[in-house]
């Protein structure tokens, strides 16, 4: 298995190595995929993808023998990346890390011949890294695969967000469960994010005690769905709209419309590289990227229904 092959992504020209080299290996009824693929898929969803990617630092998760073998999680740049792509340095405990920003075709279709599979990308840009612009609360079952309970969490946590005022957005992990994402105006910092989420799932809890908890430790959790908020945190990640995961049959993350999450064949893995790209054709997500909101007011108006 060797040679290249020439891909146009922009205004750029790029070899991809070992095209035919499979990154997912056929498994029961999931399909095989290989770089070429990989690449083909990227390429295709681009016009979808950059807008949740741009400006972000990212961390990749690489899987250069396939997803049977050694996992990488990449957060500093390699010298020998091309120095068309961009970086940017940001902060950390005891020093500094040099992410990578993806603003282009070219560079998501480099990473994709470097067997990134999943991009993860930060809540916040890296032209203000401390102020996330996006809150996610990452729902996933606690056994199994109840996606069921998945999607019931979901609609109790929209109904008290569209109390608060605060427009949401669902997406499909690809692995388990949803990411329910909300847009910010970027003014306030983590901490302060983060303390506004687990105020808001705490009161869900409260109000759905048998149904969901805030529980750190799994042995407190019982069968009730977890309201994780960590991820709200500064450096850290969440995957992003239409990433691959290093799963038999590439399932993709996919944003969704509330309408289609009361679909009850809906699962975290519905989409694929074979057909993520006709759902971001849809485009479920339209305007939210322009509908940031401050918290401010969502904080009062939560203190007032906690009384």
């Amino acid at each position: 298995m060797a040679g290249t092959q020439a891909v146009r992504a922009g205004r750029r020209s790029l070899d991809i190595h070992r095209p035919d080299k499979v990154l997912f290996p056929a498994d029961g009824n999931a399909k095989e995929y290989t770089k070429g693929d990989l690449v083909a898929y990227y390429r295709a969803v681009a016009p979808s993808m950059l807008p949740h990617l741009r400006g972000r630092p990212l961390m990749l998760e690489r899987h250069p023998d396939g997803i049977d073998g050694p996992r990488f999680m990449q957060k500093n740049v390699p010298e020998h990346y091309p120095d068309w792509i961009k970086r940017v340095e940001v902060a950390k405990e005891g020093g500094t890390v040099t992410h990578l920003v993806c603003d282009d075709t070219a560079t998501l279709v480099y990473l994709a011949d470097q067997a990134c599979l999943t991009p993860h990308r930060w809540l916040s840009r890296a032209d203000r890294p401390h102020r996330p612009d996006r809150l996610v609360f990452d729902l996933d079952p606690s056994t199994g695969d109840d996606f069921a309970a998945v999607r019931q969490a979901a609609l109790l946590l929209r109904e008290l967000l569209d109390e608060l005022r605060l427009p949401s957005a669902p997406m499909t992990t690809g692995s388990r469960g949803l990411h329910l994402v909300v847009p910010l105006d970027g003014q306030q910092d983590f901490d302060a994010v983060r303390a506004f989420a687990k105020d808001v799932a705490d009161h869900l809890a409260e109000a759905h005690p048998d149904r969901l908890t805030t529980a750190a430790r799994k042995k407190d959790r019982g069968e009730r769905l977890y309201l994780d908020v960590q991820r709200n945190g500064y450096a850290q990640t969440a995957v992003a709209p239409y990433a691959v995961r290093a799963l038999p049959g590439a399932p993709v993350a996919v944003p969704v419309s509330w309408d289609q999450l009361d679909d009850p064949d809906l699962d975290a893995r519905r989409w694929t590289m074979a057909d993520a790209v006709d759902q971001a054709g849809t485009n479920p997500w339209a305007g939210l990227a322009s509908r940031g909101r401050s918290l401010t007011p969502a904080g009062r108006r939560l203190d007032a229904l906690r009384g």
